[in-house]
């Protein structure tokens, strides 16, 4: 191979555009007992690349099964979500039945308060006739 365009294909790797072809010419060319001196700097880079492609790994390697954890996530909102809403509305009816209740009672006592208004005012008129009776009595003890 001329050693130009060994230069020229070696300049071209660096740069990242070489082809696969001229990538195995220049695997060929430093594979090689005669390199020129200034390239013999490259050579074993390439020789490592040739080295490592026959490389194989051998060992074993355990695949675990994967565990689709977004499904069990869905289930769990939708769980969450149901509980949610069913709760919601429990609450909802429950403090709606406290405000009946609590407006019942409301109403239940102002009743009571106007009855004893009422009752109050009937008293408070007797008590007027018992004034008027002492002031009667008075003017009547104090002529004899």
């Amino acid at each position: 191979m001329e050693l130009g365009n060994i230069e020229k294909i070696l300049e071209k790797y660096f740069e990242a555009s070489t082809t696969v072809a001229e990538e195995r010419t220049l695997r060929e060319y430093f594979a090689q007992d005669s390199v020129a001196p200034h390239l013999e700097q490259y050579r074993p880079m390439f020789n490592y690349f040739s080295i490592a492609k026959e490389e194989k790994y051998t060992k074993q390697v355990p695949l675990k099964p994967r565990v689709n954890y977004y499904k069990w996530l869905s289930v769990a909102a939708a769980v969450v979500l149901t509980f949610g809403i069913y709760f919601g509305n429990e609450y909802q009816e429950s403090k709606r039945l406290e405000q009946e209740q609590a407006q019942l009672a409301y109403q239940e006592t102002k009743k009571a308060f106007e009855l004893l208004a009422e009752n109050f005012s009937k008293g408070t008129e007797k008590v007027a006739y018992l004034k008027e009776f002492e002031e009667t009595k008075q003017k009547i003890y104090n002529n004899n």
